[in-house]
């Protein structure tokens, strides 16, 4: 089983758990986690690029869906959208000390840059790697990521689900991870 089967059902079955809890539900010592959300080049055309492959959706609507399941999750949110993956580079490097899990469609970028898969392998936290699309599907050039290597897991062909099922499973491996630090 791939790693990408394993967290899409392990998401399947806890998932409606973790939605089913009221916003604001989580213990007053839990502190507050800091997730990156990364988007790399030609997201931003997010609605008018290829529609049949990537929905009508805005990359700021796909934002606003993540900013209100952050709300619900008590998590804060840092999102980043670059065509240059030096700037998506950066964006890991300067929160290497203060972000909690990340969450990464590093777009065409996953087929090429060793820049990302290297930064994200020297981050101490876990990164999800997401695609809206489903890779194993599409054309020769959009298989084979470099990214998936370095990430905890992947999640694809989703549309904009794939990004709101990063989010609940690297905040429950972020805290979860913490919790067993503090043991």
């Amino acid at each position: 089983m791939t790693r990408r089967v394993v967290l899409w059902l392990a998401l399947a079955c806890f998932a409606p758990a973790l939605h089913s809890q009221p916003a604001g539900s989580r213990p007053l010592s839990e502190p507050r986690l800091r997730i990156l959300v990364v988007h790399g080049p030609n997201m931003n055309l997010l609605g008018r690029r290829e529609p049949a492959i990537y929905g009508t959706m805005t990359l700021d609507e796909v934002n606003d869906k993540l900013r209100k399941l952050a709300a619900e999750l008590n998590v804060e949110l840092v999102i980043v959208q670059s065509n240059h993956d030096g700037v998506l580079i950066d964006t890991f490097q300067q929160h290497i000390d203060d972000a909690d899990g990340a969450i990464i469609n590093a777009a065409g970028d996953s087929f090429h840059s060793v820049g990302l898969h290297d930064v994200i392998k020297a981050m101490p936290f876990p990164t999800i790697e997401v695609h809206m699309s489903n890779l194993a599907t599409r054309d020769q050039i959009h298989q084979g990521s470099l990214i998936s290597a370095a990430a905890r897991g992947t999640i694809t062909g989703l549309g904009w689900r794939s990004y709101t099922m990063a989010l609940r499973a690297v905040v429950e491996i972020a805290r979860e991870e913490k919790k067993s630090k503090e043991k």
